[in-house]
């Protein structure tokens, strides 16, 4: 069988165009050997333009395009089809639909998609960050997050660490308790950039006795008793008087509430 050769033209690294081609060819019986890749990046210019045609007509080619910029597309279009290569414009055609339905000019910026995958990458790794601190687990991780949430066990410190890690926020929580000191490393730390979660004790009594059944525990365990409570929350009291940290009722908020109520201190604090 004739090899097939196929060009990749981008005015970025490519990757688009490369995956669209991989994923048409994987639908051919074709073996791989019969089918040749080249990926060409970065096409700026006319003369990179003339390079990818010179080519594809040495190597009788199929060339498969995805050029953002306009007058660089035309040109290529207009070439191609003056020497009868067999081509194909991956995002003009729906660039050009997005536009007529959007009314909006497209941004013609080369490799914008990376900049998405780089956003991308840092929300992956703050959620990662999220989980290898939750609960205090390692204190090391005190100065490099951009969060510390604190305080005593159910006032939802683990999934506002997730919320927020979905905003790209690499934050830590430290749960307080009478029996165990916390870090040295939350005394050393920015104050600003710790929150602590406040929680009156009327709720809090409810949640940890709904917890408990939950569990299939009985709800008049330790947890959930008054005295009990009442000792975690004068502890937390002392140490966020100790910290001098910004504090937040959660008693009666939404996940989604306090974690934007959270964004705006932290982001007030770093002006």
């Amino acid at each position: 069988m004739e090899e097939i050769r196929i060009i990749i033209a981008s005015d970025s690294v490519g990757e688009t165009a490369e995956l669209v081609t991989k994923a048409c060819t994987s639908q051919y019986k074709t073996e791989g050997n019969a089918l040749d890749i080249v990926r060409l990046p970065y096409i700026e210019n006319e003369s990179n333009i003339n390079e990818v045609v010179s080519l594809a007509l040495e190597q009788k080619s199929i060339v498969v395009y995805t050029l953002v910029k306009p007058e660089m597309r035309l040109y290529l279009k207009e070439k191609l089809e003056e020497n009868n290569i067999e081509n194909v414009d991956i995002m003009g055609p729906l660039m050009s639909i997005l536009s007529d339905e959007l009314k909006e000019a497209p941004l013609n910026e080369p490799g914008n998609i990376h900049k998405l995958d780089e956003d991308y990458f840092k929300k992956i790794e703050a959620i990662e960050f999220a989980v290898k601190y939750d609960d205090g687990r390692d204190p090391r991780g005190l100065p490099k997050a951009d969060i510390v949430l604190i305080g005593v066990s159910r006032t939802s410190k683990t999934p506002l660490s997730q919320y927020l890690a979905h905003k790209r926020y690499k934050v830590m929580n430290v749960p307080l308790v009478p029996e165990v000191a916390p870090p040295e490393g939350l005394f050393e730390i920015d104050p600003k950039k710790c929150i602590a979660l406040k929680i009156n004790q009327k709720n809090l009594n409810a949640i940890r006795r709904a917890r408990l059944i939950q569990l299939g525990l009985s709800d008049d365990a330790n947890y959930a008793k008054d005295d009990r409570i009442e000792e975690e929350l004068q502890y937390f009291e002392d140490v966020v008087s100790k910290i001098g940290c910004p504090v937040l009722d959660v008693s009666d908020k939404a996940i989604e509430e306090t974690a934007n109520d959270i964004i705006k201190i932290i982001t007030q604090q770093n002006r």
